[in-house]
């Protein structure tokens, strides 16, 4: 989940607080330069500077600019997590849902810097690493289970294949896109997303 900021921790001391504050206003810093350039074109003294911060006290929060983009794609996960726990909130039929769902993917897509592919890629890479970020993996596997799992209940998915396949037919499209737009030049996202929402409802309507 994304890490906390100042305002989620109204508890901390005033040090710690502003910690929290300035550790928030590198990663707000690294990401719209990492937007708006890419990761490799970055350096860490422009992140400093867009912050308004040292580079010594860079350093006492991230060791290095790789360190910040991991926590970055961690933050971006998190976000993508609620998003799917949103869509499943909605009071949809599966079939509206996979498509709220994809719709909402080609929304933060175009919402985002022109460098974003790079960012996402390392999204996917944290979310699958082995060692202690498995657990992620499994969180997302879980949030893309819970639709299909609602739908299975609510008897508008097919019962013709388990749940576990449903869910990894859900989760390899919206892979395949993410593969997709990370790494072609005017990728058509908005109308491949649509494409791929109406081919799973149609595939796994009950």
């Amino acid at each position: 989940m994304p890490p906390p900021t100042p305002t989620d921790a109204p508890d901390l001391g005033r040090r710690e607080r502003r910690k929290l504050e300035v550790r928030s206003r590198i990663r707000e810093a690294g990401l719209a330069l990492f937007d708006a350039q890419g990761i490799d074109a970055t350096k860490v003294q422009e992140i400093c500077a867009r912050a308004d911060v040292a580079q010594k006290t860079f350093f006492n929060h991230f060791p290095s600019k790789r360190h910040l983009l991991r926590e970055i794609a961690q933050d971006s996960l998190g976000r993508l997590l609620l998003d799917i726990e949103a869509v499943r909130k909605l009071r949809l039929s599966s079939r509206e849902k996979i498509g709220a769902f994809f719709e909402r993917i080609a929304d933060n897509a175009d919402e985002a810097g022109p460098m974003h592919r790079e960012v996402l890629t390392e999204i996917v890479h944290i979310a699958h690493e082995s060692g202690n970020e498995h657990k992620q993996a499994q969180q997302l596997r879980d949030a893309f289970g819970g639709i299909i799992a609602d739908g299975l209940a609510a008897g508008d998915l097919t019962n013709r294949y388990d749940a576990d396949a449903l869910t990894e037919m859900f989760m390899g499209a919206f892979y395949v896109l993410m593969f997709n737009w990370a790494n072609f030049d005017a990728y058509p996202l908005r109308e491949r997303a649509t494409m791929a929402a109406r081919f799973l409802a149609d595939a796994m309507e009950s």
